[in-house]
């Protein structure tokens, strides 16, 4: 379940109601944030299943506080040499708004020659990046000459990818879009007036 009601309040039944290590979670989100207050927020309970078809649950918690948005994942992990039983790591990230480089919404939409102004996507994916992460993407570069065969190097691009979440109808059901589209809204204004300052 995703939540985006803007209260302390709000956000722990949110991460109850994921059922993910709530103690857990709600105890590292609640030391990223410190005494701040929550402006908005999303938590994004996942399982995925890993190459041995074991099921791995992850949650993913974004708080947006005044100054920063506390970005709060825990995993869940078999057990492993040195470790007999499962196990959970749980990092916090607190990113000062003013990092922020970039809020990226894609929206999908079924029929777009039929979309109706105001109707939501059926699947929404928010990228985030502040600079800490980024990824590169080289192909052989051309000169447009089907017949050349020189060699002309590399072509790329830098993409910023510190943090991607996708939710889908399908999926997490419309309130789910509908929240994270909230939370970019929320997000993105708050990064403008952080760049204004």
């Amino acid at each position: 379940m995703r939540d985006t009601r803007v209260s302390a309040a709000g956000l722990r039944e949110a991460i109850d109601r994921s059922g993910y290590y709530p103690d857990l979670v709600a105890d590292a989100v609640d030391s990223a944030l410190g005494s701040e207050q929550v402006g908005a927020y999303v938590v994004h309970h996942e399982a995925t299943f890993d190459p041995a078809m074991e099921v791995r649950r992850h949650v993913t918690v974004l708080v947006l506080s005044p100054t920063r948005l506390l970005v709060c994942h825990t995993d869940e992990h078999p057990p492993a040499e040195g470790m007999p039983a499962s196990h959970a790591s749980t990092t916090t990230e607190a990113v000062r708004l003013s990092r922020i480089q970039s809020v990226a919404v894609t929206r999908v939409v079924p029929d777009p020659a039929s979309y109706v102004p105001g109707v939501p996507p059926t699947e929404v994916t928010l990228t985030i990046g502040w600079g800490a992460i980024s990824h590169v993407d080289l192909e052989p570069a051309t000169c447009g000459d089907d017949n050349c065969d020189a060699d002309h190097g590399y072509t790329g691009a830098i993409t910023a990818d510190d943090l991607s979440l996708r939710v889908s109808e399908a999926a997490d059901g419309p309130e789910a879009v509908g929240h994270v589209l909230a939370f970019a809204k929320a997000l993105s204004e708050a990064t403008a007036r952080a760049a204004a300052r």
